[in-house]
């Protein structure tokens, strides 16, 4: 079996080759050779190679730089989506896209269900918004897998960006008020790995769109927190870390309060579970 990962050196596409190697072949295509932000181009290349499986790890994620390039947001979050979804239903093959928890607003007090309605505050999660309904319309076999603040050993994220500061500095503030569940790249493509493996064992659950995140919550200054107790535990100096409200912190893009995604979906249709984030935290920094 071949599969196509587009997105060669994205967080979550580097941890898929790792999860996938013995399993399948994977091809894994950067913007030299699929390029997103030309998505008629991609229609040749894809026909080429006729894979088995098409995994879209592509996207545009920098948030705050989206207000400001909305065309660019949407030609890869939204149209890209759109050309892989067709394509793959021409070649009658399964397309997985990875979505984010900034579809929805936040207002919500409870965890976001699959059921609950999109309501973006911003370009980033407008157009990620768009390219899930994108691919529902082309109506071939999909699994959108919704995600919430990813992070690796590898490019920019917050882990690695808090590793960073808090050895640099005395003290360093952090928002305390927007809280989800912070999910390593390497459990989306272990998830992504079990996903596959019941499709090709004839297990396969419904199609559609599905929400997949590291069980329990936390803060970003929990995650911070958590982020230096691993730093402290290595004997390595650390900042005094500060909590502040997200109207301390002002971006450019508008971030949801509440990224809490119900994942009990995916576990009953799927029989695909997560760790729980500090777990997997402990895991990756290992």
């Amino acid at each position: 079996m071949k599969i196509l990962v587009c997105g060669r050196n994205g967080q979550v596409a580097q941890a898929l080759h790792d999860a996938l190697d013995g399993l399948v072949e994977v091809v894994a295509l950067g913007r030299e050779q699929l390029d997103q932000s030309r998505p008629e181009q991609m229609r040749e290349p894809l026909r080429q190679l006729q894979p088995d499986l098409i995994i879209n790890a592509a996207a545009h994620t920098a948030v705050d730089q989206a207000e400001s390039e909305a065309a660019l947001a949407f030609a890869i979050n939204a149209e890209a989506p759109r050309v892989l979804a067709e394509e793959a239903a021409r070649l009658g093959v399964p397309l997985i896209h990875y979505s984010t928890d900034y579809v929805f607003d936040g207002s919500k007090t409870a965890p976001y269900s699959e059921d609950d309605t999109p309501h973006p505050l911003g370009v980033y999660g407008s157009s990620k918004w768009a390219g899930e309904q994108a691919i529902a319309a082309v109506g071939g076999e999909h699994l959108i897998l919704r995600t919430s603040w990813v992070y690796s050993l590898h490019g920019r994220n917050f882990l690695l960006t808090m590793q960073k500061l808090l050895q640099e500095r005395a003290q360093l503030k952090v928002v305390n008020d927007q809280v989800g569940a912070p999910t390593c790249a390497a459990t989306i493509a272990a998830s992504t790995r079990a996903l596959i493996e019941r499709w090709q064992q004839g297990q396969a659950g419904a199609w559609g769109t599905y929400h997949l995140t590291a069980q329990g919550e936390t803060s970003w200054f929990g995650f911070a927190q958590a982020i230096a107790e691993q730093l402290e535990a290595r004997g390595l100096p650390c900042a005094e870390l500060l909590p502040i409200p997200s109207s301390e912190y002002p971006t450019p893009a508008r971030r949801p309060l509440n990224s809490r995604l119900d994942c009990s979906r995916l576990a009953r249709e799927w029989q695909v579970t997560q760790p729980h984030w500090h777990e997997a935290l402990i895991d990756c920094l290992k």
